[in-house]
């Protein structure tokens, strides 16, 4: 997982609300056994309608993703993160995530911006206006910030999923950390005891 420090990109606008993990990615690209490949699965049976958003090239280069309220709800499904990603979106801003949705997000690396419904709409009525204008999402300073908008505010994020992504730290890179510490207890445990040797 790479560091995430601060993000400044232009946007999409998915002004839906209630999108859940099936429709982000349908349950038949569940069956892939590679982890690549799936951002052709994003949004596949919207994606089918000429007019839909990600059909439209003047999104095309867009890294950040707005949405609705309830972005991620529905079934665990890491395939939905992945898709997102590798479509190359790196952070999505919604005022309510799923819960399962925001936990595979953080440690995947791609940002859940949590933001009032007042700000989510702006931002949706201005990208659609403007394509070109850029957000700025600074995962140091907790802050979302579009100033052709006219927005600036904090989003909340726990401070372990926020070191976390500034560090580029899934779950294995979390345990790495203490390898020294690891190292040092399995010196010193009773030879009796299971090992990891």
């Amino acid at each position: 997982m790479k560091p995430v420090r601060t993000i400044t990109a232009t946007a999409l606008p998915l002004d839906r609300s209630d999108v859940d993990t099936d429709q982000i990615i349908p349950s038949d690209w569940l069956k892939r056994v590679e982890r690549t490949g799936f951002e052709q699965g994003l949004f596949s049976e919207w994606r089918e309608d000429p007019s839909f958003v990600l059909n439209d090239s003047r999104f095309a280069d867009a890294r950040i993703l707005v949405a609705g309220p309830n972005f991620g709800t529905g079934s665990s499904r890491e395939h939905a993160v992945w898709a997102i990603q590798q479509h190359g979106f790196e952070a999505v801003i919604s005022p309510r995530f799923g819960d399962i949705f925001r936990n595979n997000s953080t440690k995947n690396g791609l940002v859940p911006v949590q933001v009032s419904e007042e700000v989510s709409r702006t931002l949706l009525d201005a990208v659609a206006d403007d394509p070109s204008m850029e957000i700025t999402v600074d995962v140091e300073q907790l802050t979302v910030s579009a100033p052709a908008a006219r927005v600036s505010t904090a989003f909340p994020l726990d401070g372990s999923v926020q070191h976390r992504l500034l560090n580029g730290l899934d779950d294995i890179g979390i345990t790495l950390v203490h390898t020294d510490a690891i190292s040092t207890f399995e010196t010193t445990r009773p030879d009796w005891l299971p090992s990891l040797a």
